[in-house]
C-alpha cells in the first residue's frame, strides 16, 4: 500500500463563496504549496501532515479533499467505469460506512442523485470484487465521504478528510434565530483587522452578539487556539492511511499553544443582546469553548449601550437585516440607534457591520471606509468597515456652511488656474457627449508645473512628475505649492476631496513617491454604464486607469457572446465593461489579493455573476505555461496588459516587459481561439515590439485610436497592439 506520510499530494480546500483569497493566504501561512484559487475552493499541495494541519488549524475551510481522479465525461457508462478503476480498497475497507455527494449536471447526467448512485455502485462493486464484501451506506453520518463534482464536462472525485464540515468547531450547543457559521465569522474578523487590533491590546465588543460566535472566534484567534481542537472525529480517522502518531503530535502541540494562549489572555471581549434566550445560548457556547473566565456577555438593549472601555478596539456586529427576521422598515430604528451609539461613544475605534441590506446600513449616517462582499448562505451581504465615526450628514452640512478662504495667487499659480479653466472649456462638449465623470484635466501643459491632474466625479487626483536633476529641490517644492493654490482657486468646493502624490529626491539618484497620507475613503464613479470603486489617497494608483478608457470601450464593442481573458487584470475594470456588454464569460487573473478583492467589489457594484465572470489569483507567467494534459481552455478575446517590471516575491521569476514580451505574447496566443483577438498593452515609453512577433502574427499598432481627447497631449502614455493569427497559422 502506498504511504501518504511523505508523499506530496494534491488537496482541495472548499469554503463559502467570497472567502477564497483569505483561505489561500491562510493555507500559505500554514505551509501549503502551489496554492491556486478557484470558485468556492482553493487547491494546494502538501504531505499528509499538511492536510492534518489544515484540518486542525484552518479557520476558513469547510472541507479538505484528497483528489483521486479527474476525467472528461463522454458517456454515462464512463462515470461508473472510471470510478470503478479507483483503488478504493487502498483507502477504506468494507467495514466502513460511506456516502457519496455529487454536485453538478450536464446533458449526460441531469440529476445529481443519479450521479451519486452510479459512483456508489462503482465503489461497492469494486470492493465486493476485490475483498469479497461491500460497505454499507449511511447518508447521515458516514465514516467516509466521497465528493464528486461535474463541471464543464469534467468529473473530479475526491475523498473527504474532514468528515463533518470544518466550520463545526464543537463548541456550539445553542444558537439564535440566524447564527453565523463559524468560518464566516472568522473571515469577517480577519477582514475587519482584528488580528492587528488584538496584538496592540485593543478590545472587542459585539452589541448584538446572539449566540456569541463572533466573540468566541475572536478569542480563539487572539489566544492562538486551533479551531479543530474540540472536534472529536475527522474523516481521516477512518482512512486506511491514517497516522495516529502524526495526528497526536499535531494535537499535542496545538494543546500546548492553547494552554499558553489562554493562560496569557488579557483582552477585553464583551457581548450584549436584548434577547435572554439567545444570551443563554451564548453563555453555554462560551463555556464549551473554554473561554468562560475571559468573555463577558450581558443582557442589554442597544439603546442602553454605554460608552466604550479603552481608547481603541473593534466593534463588530451582525444585526438583523430583514431577510429572515422581519420587515426591513421595522429595523430602521435599530440601525439608527447603532449609528448614534458609534458617533457618540466610539471615536478612535473601528466598527464593522455585516449586513445584507445596504439601505438599512445607510440609516447609521456613517460613511464606510471599506467594504467587502460575502455570502451568508445564499444571501449576498457586505461587511462595512467604519474608521470615521463622524455623522456623514453633519460633515456635508459643515462643508456647505464653510466659505472657501480667498487667497491671492502668484503669477505662476494664476497662469495655471487660467489653464485649468481653458482646458475644462475645451473638454466640455466631449464630456457632455461621452457621459464620463472621470477624465484628465491637465497633463504638464505648462513645463514649469509638471503634474497630471485627473478628475474623479467631484474629486481631484494630482500626481507630480519626477523633476529633472537640473531643477532645484526648493524650486520644485515652491511650484508644487503653487499647483495646490491654483487648484484650490479653480475648485474651492473640492479642497477636502483633492489628493496629491509628490515625488521627492533622496540622496544620490534614488527616487521615491510619497503617498498622500490623508485618510481616503473609496469613491464610486461611472464610465458609461459601468460603476467603479476608486481610491485616490491610499495607493499609488487609483484603481481605474483613465487612459485605457477607449480600449475598454473597444473590448466591450467586440465582447458580445465571447469568452474573455484578462491577464494582469488589476481591478478588472476592462472585465466589467466586457461583462456588461454581453460577454458569454470572463476570467480575470492577477496575483494580488488587494487587486482581486477590489475587482470583486467592482463586480458587486455592477451586479455581475461570479460564476460566469471569474476572478483567479495566479502568477500569470506560470499560468500561461502549457498544461501537462495538453488541454487548455481557449478564449475569443484577450487583454494582455502586463506591468513594465515586476519582481514580486510571489512570482517564480521577475518580469521585464521589454525583455519578456515575445514569450509572453506567444504563450498568450496559445490561449486564443481561432478568429479571436488579442490586445497587448504596456506603459513602457521606450518600448519596441519584437520583429519576430510581427512576422509570426497579424499585428496592428492601434495606440493612436486608444487615446481620448483628454490624453492626446501625451501620446506615449501607453502602447496598444491588436494581434491576430496570420492566415495559415498552425499554433
Amino acid at each position: 500500500m502506498v504511504s501518504y506520510r511523505d508523499r506530496q499530494s494534491q488537496w482541495l480546500a472548499t469554503c463559502p463563496k467570497g472567502l477564497e483569497s483569505l483561505l489561500a493566504s491562510e493555507l500559505e501561512s500554514l505551509g501549503a504549496l502551489d496554492v491556486k484559487q478557484t470558485v468556492a475552493a482553493v487547491y494546494f499541495a502538501g504531505t499528509q501532515q499538511m492536510a492534518y494541519r489544515v484540518c486542525l488549524w484552518s479557520r476558513l475551510a469547510n472541507r479538505i479533499l484528497l483528489s483521486l481522479d479527474n476525467f472528461s465525461l463522454d458517456s454515462v457508462e464512463q462515470l461508473y467505469d472510471r470510478c470503478g478503476e479507483i483503488p478504493w480498497e487502498q483507502h477504506f475497507g468494507a467495514d466502513k460506512t460511506i456516502a457519496v455527494e455529487f454536485s453538478g449536471t450536464s446533458q449526460l447526467i441531469d440529476n445529481s442523485v443519479f450521479g451519486a448512485q452510479r459512483i456508489k455502485d462503482a465503489i461497492v462493486d469494486r470492493l465486493r470484487r476485490i475483498v469479497g464484501e461491500r460497505p454499507s451506506v449511511d447518508l447521515k453520518n458516514p465514516q467516509m465521504r466521497i465528493q464528486a463534482r461535474l463541471h464543464r464536462g469534467r468529473v473530479s472525485v475526491a475523498l473527504d478528510m474532514s468528515g463533518a464540515s470544518l466550520h463545526r468547531r464543537g463548541y456550539r450547543s445553542g444558537q439564535g434565530s440566524a447564527p453565523l457559521k463559524e468560518n464566516l465569522a472568522a473571515a469577517l474578523l480577519m477582514r475587519a483587522g482584528w488580528t492587528d487590533i488584538a496584538t496592540s491590546g485593543g478590545a472587542l465588543i459585539d452589541p448584538m452578539c446572539g449566540s456569541g460566535t463572533l466573540l468566541i472566534e475572536a478569542a480563539m484567534m487572539a489566544a492562538d487556539v486551533a479551531p479543530g481542537l474540540l472536534r472529536p472525529v475527522f474523516g481521516f480517522h477512518s482512512w486506511a492511511h491514517h497516522d495516529d502518531a502524526l495526528w497526536s503530535e499535531l494535537v499535542t502541540d496545538a494543546e500546548a499553544r492553547r494552554d499558553r494562549g489562554i493562560g496569557q489572555f488579557n483582552l477585553d471581549i464583551r457581548g450584549y443582546d436584548a434577547n435572554p434566550r439567545v444570551l443563554e445560548a451564548a453563555r453555554l457556547n462560551i463555556e464549551a469553548s473554554g473561554f468562560d473566565d475571559h468573555l463577558r456577555v450581558a443582557l442589554k438593549p442597544l439603546d442602553q449601550f454605554g460608552k466604550a472601555s479603552g481608547d481603541s478596539g473593534l466593534l463588530i456586529t451582525n444585526p438583523p437585516y430583514g431577510a429572515r427576521l422581519g420587515d426591513a422598515e421595522q429595523l430602521e430604528p435599530l440601525y439608527q440607534k447603532l449609528g448614534a451609539v458609534l458617533q457618540k461613544n466610539f471615536h478612535g475605534w473601528r466598527a464593522a457591520m455585516f449586513t445584507g441590506n445596504l439601505d438599512l446600513a445607510r440609516q447609521t449616517d456613517l460613511s464606510p471606509s471599506r467594504q467587502y462582499q460575502f455570502y451568508n448562505g445564499t444571501i449576498p451581504c457586505k461587511l462595512l468597515l467604519f474608521d470615521d465615526m463622524r455623522s456623514k450628514s453633519a460633515q456635508i452640512r459643515a462643508r456647505l456652511a464653510t466659505p472657501a478662504p480667498v487667497k491671492v495667487l502668484s503669477e505662476g499659480a494664476q497662469m495655471l488656474a487660467n489653464r485649468l479653466v481653458k482646458n475644462r472649456r475645451r473638454l466640455a462638449k466631449w464630456l457632455a457627449s461621452s457621459g464620463n465623470d472621470c477624465y484628465r484635466l491637465y497633463d504638464a501643459d505648462l513645463p514649469e508645473y509638471a503634474v497630471a491632474i485627473d478628475v474623479y466625479g467631484g474629486a481631484f487626483h494630482v500626481q507630480e512628475y519626477v523633476a529633472p536633476a537640473s531643477i532645484d529641490e526648493r524650486d520644485a517644492r515652491q511650484r508644487f505649492a503653487e499647483v495646490k493654490d491654483a487648484l484650490a482657486n479653480y475648485a474651492p468646493q473640492a479642497k477636502q476631496a483633492t489628493h496629491y502624490k509628490e515625488r521627492r529626491r533622496q540622496r544620490g539618484d534614488d527616487q521615491y513617491q510619497r503617498i498622500d497620507d490623508k485618510p481616503s475613503q473609496p469613491l464610486i464613479v461611472t464610465e458609461g454604464d459601468a460603476r467603479f470603486e476608486v481610491n485616490l489617497g491610499n495607493y499609488l494608483d487609483t484603481g481605474l486607469f483613465l487612459d485605457h478608457r477607449p480600449l475598454r470601450a473597444r473590448l466591450a464593442d467586440e465582447a458580445r457572446g465571447k469568452r474573455f481573458l484578462n491577464l494582469f487584470c488589476y481591478t478588472a475594470s476592462a472585465s466589467v465593461q466586457v461583462a456588461l456588454a454581453g460577454a458569454a464569460s470572463s476570467l480575470s487573473c492577477d496575483m494580488s489579493n488587494t487587486y482581486l478583492d477590489w475587482a470583486a467589489r467592482n463586480y458587486d457594484l455592477n451586479q455581475l455573476s461570479p460564476d460566469r465572470h471569474r476572478l483567479l489569483r495566479v502568477d500569470c507567467l506560470e499560468w500561461l505555461q502549457p498544461q501537462e494534459d495538453g488541454e487548455s481552455e481557449l478564449y475569443d478575446l484577450i487583454l494582455l496588459d502586463p506591468p513594465t517590471f515586476s519582481n514580486s516575491k510571489k512570482m517564480q521569476s521577475a518580469l521585464d516587459v521589454q525583455r519578456d514580451h515575445g514569450h509572453l505574447i506567444r504563450d498568450t496566443m496559445a490561449k486564443l481561439a481561432p478568429g479571436g483577438s488579442l490586445y497587448f498593452s504596456n506603459n513602457f515609453r521606450k518600448f519596441k515590439l519584437d520583429d519576430l512577433i510581427s512576422r509570426q502574427f497579424a499585428v496592428a499598432n492601434i495606440t493612436a485610436s486608444t487615446l481620448d481627447v483628454d490624453f492626446q497631449r501625451n501620446p506615449r502614455i501607453h502602447n496598444v497592439w491588436h494581434i491576430q493569427r496570420s492566415a495559415g497559422f498552425q499554433g
